[in-house]
């Protein structure tokens, strides 16, 4: 077990890709914190699927765009098991719209999410990992954050944001013995991207850009954040990990 004792906090892992994520940890020994908004039986759902595998695991509600709640997010975390090594910011969601037409409130609710949630987490959490001299921060971007996407001005700025903040977080924590990398995704089978993979023409149209020819399952993705979560990783940090069956390569 590569994750043995460690304690990792998922962000939106209730479901889609977190909760494969935090399944893979757990999967590894890793103790985890399912973080959730608004969806508790869902949350719980993955707690008990993690205790299955004979591990500890908790739900904690927050919203991660909210200073206090992620405050309290990690203070639980450390409050219930004393520390945190691993830090996923996975959580998200899409509000797509053409740029002639998107409002402010889109462009808000979309970069609050993944850019300043990202941002707060990664805050609250290296605070702890700094005292403890050792951490992995593990942030999720997309393909469309490299490309872009028409249609989603807010969601590719937002992830393109996050890759240069991870290559800022690596530098400033180095010194710590904290490691932060970022993980590219393309298209996941999870609920964000049903339109893609429901609607004949998108999949046609993105079927064409993955050079692999099939959407990513969750538990395609969750060995990489499993690699950058364990020991094998210890001295890769600031770099960028695409696992978007080539997709990024177009």
């Amino acid at each position: 077990m590569r994750l043995k004792d460690k304690v990792a906090l998922v962000t939106g892992s209730s479901r889609g890709v977190g909760r494969a994520v935090a399944l893979g940890f757990a999967r590894e020994g890793a103790k985890v914190v399912i973080n959730y908004s608004s969806n508790e039986a869902a949350a719980n759902e993955v707690v008990d699927a993690a205790k299955a595998m004979g591990t500890e695991a908790i739900a904690v509600k927050a919203d991660v765009a909210k200073k206090a709640e992620v405050e309290a997010l990690v203070g639980s975390t450390i409050e219930h098991f004393g520390r945190i090594d691993i830090l996923v910011n996975n959580a998200g969601f899409t509000r797509p719209a053409m740029l002639l037409k998107m409002t402010e409130e889109q462009w808000d609710a979309v970069v609050d999410i993944h850019m300043k949630g990202t941002f707060l987490c990664s805050q609250a959490a290296a605070r702890h990992m700094k005292e403890q001299n050792s951490g992995k921060i593990i942030n999720v971007t997309s393909v469309a954050g490299l490309v872009g996407t028409v249609g989603q001005v807010n969601y590719s700025a937002a992830k393109g944001g996050i890759i240069s903040m991870t290559k800022s977080i690596a530098r400033e924590l180095a010194r710590y013995n904290i490691c932060a990398n970022v993980i590219s995704l393309g298209i996941v089978a999870t609920d964000m991207t049903e339109k893609i993979r429901t609607d004949e023409k998108l999949k046609e149209i993105y079927m064409n850009r993955i050079l692999l020819k099939r959407f990513a399952e969750p538990q395609d993705i969750a060995p990489a954040f499993i690699f950058l979560a364990s020991g094998d990783s210890n001295y890769i940090t600031g770099q960028l990990l695409c696992v978007d069956g080539g997709y990024g390569m177009i």
